[in-house]
């Protein structure tokens, strides 16, 4: 008989795991102050979470020249540190209901490997592993300093060599149509979720494979899928 294959799921973090919104507002609102620039409104910011910050910035003032975006993303990393610094980081970025039984349920299965990939810098997800007990949980762990903005498939191609996983035996999760097309792009199943910051409809149109709307239905999303 042969042996089942290595399956791998792989995580988006804001929108998704944690609900970070009101801190990424906060620093939003902080850059574009520092520079004199009017903010955006809270859906513009939505509308950007989980791409690198370098795009993100460029996307939210596309009038600006780019020392401008250069000064903006400079500004956010500040903001967003200090804020960090001051705060609860379990208050400032929490856990979605229903995220940490389904994570533990997935880390403890020997029949597959859990990930992430995110929009985040290097500092900025140990931080919020360190704050949730999640440090050393995940197989691969990819974030933007290392490669080009989502939805380019480059972060989760390095989950693949990392793990040893085929993209037909992987699936990438995520609340938005970057984490869709990045999945899609790199051969992934793709599954959103319905909580985060992107709409259902426009998930659906980037060409998720199913929209869940609760933590408890993503075991049987992925059985279905990989049944097929």
């Amino acid at each position: 008989m042969d042996a089942a294959p290595l399956r791998l799921v792989v995580f988006d973090v804001d929108g998704t795991l944690v609900d970070s919104q009101a801190h990424i507002m906060a620093a939003v609102v902080s850059a574009f102050g520092a520079i004199g620039a009017a903010s955006p409104s809270l859906s513009a910011v939505l509308s950007i979470v989980g791409l690198s910050l370098p795009v993100a910035m460029a996307r939210l003032a596309p009038d600006l020249d780019p020392a401008s975006h250069d000064a903006l993303v400079a500004a956010y990393k500040d903001s967003f540190s200090s804020n960090r610094a001051a705060g609860d980081p379990q208050q400032m970025s929490p856990l979605y209901p229903g995220t940490r039984a389904v994570l533990d349920g997935l880390l403890a299965r020997d029949d597959l490997l859990v990930g992430l990939a995110t929009g985040k810098s290097r500092r900025g997800l140990d931080h919020v592993l360190a704050a949730h007990g999640l440090t050393g949980a995940f197989a691969t762990e990819q974030v933007a300093d290392h490669h080009p903005s989502k939805p380019h498939p480059a972060m989760l191609l390095a989950a693949l060599a990392e793990t040893g996983a085929e993209p037909g035996d992987a699936a990438m999760v995520g609340d938005t149509t970057f984490d869709i097309e990045m999945g899609r792009a790199a051969g992934f199943a793709t599954i959103g979720v319905a909580w985060g910051y992107h709409p259902v409809a426009a998930l659906h149109a980037a060409g998720a494979d199913v929209v869940i709307d609760e933590w408890d239905a993503l075991p049987g999303a992925l059985q279905a899928i990989w049944g097929r």
